[in-house]
């Protein structure tokens, strides 16, 4: 189904890196070969288009760069790519030589709107081992001006230009060639820290054993360090092997995570590409205060260009929309992440019960994921600190809405692990508070609901204090965020283990457990478990005892929500970007109608409830979205929704 919202109103800019065919010293050829890749990318929209280093001619010429006809008529092929912008509305950047004053430069070409619009020359020529670029090229240090001049045109020229698009302010470029990325401060990073959101190399790298995953990381680490984007485009294996390989190993990274990159060892033309998304960059710098006091020390002059717009509406988006961003789709991503978050988990339990010299806890268990998880991970912790499980006391408190299946589950789990085991029915203790406020229990309200909520935590506080322990909190991030959790209930403890971890990694995790951490029978109950719909279970079960209150059937799906809140809080999408990229994420899952319906309702709640976030327990920051009022998320109780709502309904139905 096509997506409702237009690929540019999205805030992305569609970038490629290519590694064409090419022969040493033939420019003719070569030429024809970027026009094919600028042909092939045209077909798919691109907007920004980038090739290696000397593409023109080849890096490895050696001693004929000395040839004036190869330098001079490779400057014509610059200037006939040029005119290829206009005709493509697409922006390209090339590789050539250029002379200066009787020096000659290893250049960045900018190409746009059918103009050459600026030169960056090299500025660290690498002359050790097996390289020898100051035999023939200059520094950019050593240039004499700041113009060159081409096809009597004259041309902006220094490592000081960086390229704004008018007609999207955010995307500035800002470039470098090859060896300048692998110095100790690259030029990149002036360039980022006066505003340029995309980093672009133009690189002849040769391939040794080894320089692959190294070259890899060194562009996700500068493209983090940056809060940018950055895009790698080499050269391929027609350049000459007289002594070196090429592979043409060409690489997009956003943020220090690799988007898309080419095959490497490819005779024929390779390219990447991916959508960059400019507007979430800005939104990370903006919140980092240690990116404003970056400030670069040099002065850049800023040439602006137009940035070709999309021809016709994309289809899709050219970037991984992960369904699950909390959640790893790799079996052994996902298990690494399992292990990390209860270690995390369980060390700040420890640390917790060590501070106030606590050896008993209470755990209110349902048989539910989130109470198990908190069960599993007190006990690891009692585990670390060398504590008797037997400290533990596991209460389960079976009401109105209680099935056998869960009860069962509790208790077992309870028994296998070792832990104290209490079971404290609360039916006639609500029912005394029903008769007290003059409640009709046949009303299944709020108020017959939450009842039993609160008085199961009333009976968790007083069995900490009369054994002198912690209650420890069980609910977890997705809840926190919708609020759905009764006041003065279940959001209620001394510490709250889960508070980082959002509902689609809780049931990851126990079941992680059942894989990992316990085995046998404690292994089969935490599979059940993790089999068992989500249910407050606060309503009668049906006749045969199932579980007739689902919480996804009232509040929505969890896998939606999760990937609301990730986009609201970790990257501060605005709607209308969350609900294009759900459309995208879940397509042939849930239709467009059914995402908006639970956007929606996800807005209302999540500013809604916002009160209760405000006066959270302590809890441990897990991952890279939090709620704490006292770390990551500061928001007034009363901050209105409608902004956000008024957009939702401007989008088309």
């Amino acid at each position: 189904m096509m997506n409702p919202v237009s690929f540019t109103d999205c805030g992305f800019l569609r970038l490629a890196v290519a590694s064409p065919e090419l022969r040493v010293g033939d420019v003719d050829f070569n030429t024809a070969a970027i026009v094919q890749v600028v042909e092939k990318a045209a077909a798919q929209q691109c907007q920004l288009l980038v090739f290696p280093e000397l593409c023109i001619t080849a890096y490895s010429c050696g001693d004929l760069f000395f040839q004036p006809l190869l330098v001079e008529k490779s400057l014509r092929a610059v200037a006939g790519l040029a005119t290829l912008t206009a005709e493509h509305n697409m922006a390209l950047v090339v590789g050539a030589p250029v002379y200066q004053q009787g020096r000659l430069f290893n250049c960045a070409f900018f190409l746009s709107g059918g103009q050459v619009l600026g030169a960056v020359p090299k500025t660290y020529l690498p002359n050790t081992q097996e390289f020898y670029e100051e035999r023939w090229f200059s520094s950019a240090l050593d240039r004499m001006g700041d113009e060159i001049f081409l096809e009597n045109c004259a041309i902006p020229f220094g490592p000081d230009l960086l390229f704004q698009a008018l007609n999207k302010p955010n995307c500035m470029v800002g470039i470098e060639i090859c060896e300048d990325a692998w110095v100790s401060s690259p030029p990149s990073g002036e360039m980022a820290g006066a505003g340029a959101t995309l980093l672009l190399n133009l690189s002849a790298s040769p391939e040794i054993l080894g320089k692959h995953s190294y070259r890899r990381a060194l562009v996700e680490a500068q493209s983090a360090r940056c809060l940018a984007a950055y895009a790698y485009a080499s050269a391929g294996p027609g350049e000459s092997s007289t002594d070196l390989v090429f592979s043409g190993h060409s690489l997009i990274a956003e943020n220090g995570v690799v988007l898309a990159e080419t095959e490497r060892f490819e005779f024929d033309s390779q390219m990447a590409m991916t959508d960059i998304d400019v507007d979430r960059l800005v939104s990370e710098r903006v919140k980092n205060n240690s990116y404003a006091m970056a400030r670069s020390e040099r002065v850049f002059r800023v040439v602006p260009f137009e940035l070709g717009g999309m021809k016709k509406k994309a289809a899709g988006i050219l970037r991984p929309i992960a369904r699950t961003p909390f959640v790893p789709a790799d079996d052994q991503d996902r298990a690494r992440r399992c292990r990390e978050i209860f270690a995390l988990q369980t060390t700040a339990l420890a640390k917790r019960l060590k501070h106030v010299t606590a050896s008993r806890v209470v755990v209110g268990i349902s048989g539910g994921l989130d109470s198990t998880l908190a069960l599993l991970v007190t006990v690891k912790a009692f585990d670390k600190l060398g504590l008797d499980h037997k400290g533990i006391e596991a209460i389960t408190m079976p009401g109105f809405g209680t099935t056998r299946r869960t009860r069962g589950n509790a208790e077992k789990l309870a028994e296998l692990l070792g832990v104290t085991l209490r079971v404290i029915p609360i039916d006639q203790a609500v029912k005394q508070h029903f008769a007290d406020i003059g409640h009709d229990e046949s009303l299944h309200d709020i108020t017959y609901e939450n009842a039993q909520a609160r008085e199961r935590t009333q009976v968790l506080m007083d069995v900490a204090n009369q054994v002198g322990g912690l209650v420890i909190g069980t609910g977890d991030l997705s809840e926190l965020a919708l609020g759905w959790c009764t006041y003065n209930a279940d959001h209620m403890s001394m510490y709250g283990v889960n508070s980082g971890v959002p509902k689609t990694l809780v049931r990851y995790l126990v079941d992680w457990c059942a894989l990992e951490e316990f085995s046998g029978e404690t292994s089969a109950v935490l599979r059940d478990v993790c089999e068992t719909p989500v249910s407050p279970e606060l309503l009668p079960p049906g006749e045969g005892d199932e579980i007739r209150q689902i919480t996804e059937d009232q509040v929505g799906p969890y896998v939606l929500h999760d990937f609301f809140l990730y986009h609201l809080v970790r990257l501060q999408y605005p709607p209308r970007k969350i609900y294009a990229l759900a459309c995208h994420a879940f397509a042939g899952e849930f239709p467009p109608d059914e995402i908006i319906k639970w956007l929606r309702i996800f807005f209302r709640r999540f500013f809604s409830q916002q009160f209760k976030r405000s006066c959270l327990p302590d809890g441990p920051k897990v991952g890279s979205v939090a709620l704490s009022p006292r770390g990551d998320w500061r928001m007034p109780s009363d901050a209105s929704v409608n902004l956000w709502l008024a957009e939702l309904e401007s989008l088309p139905q």
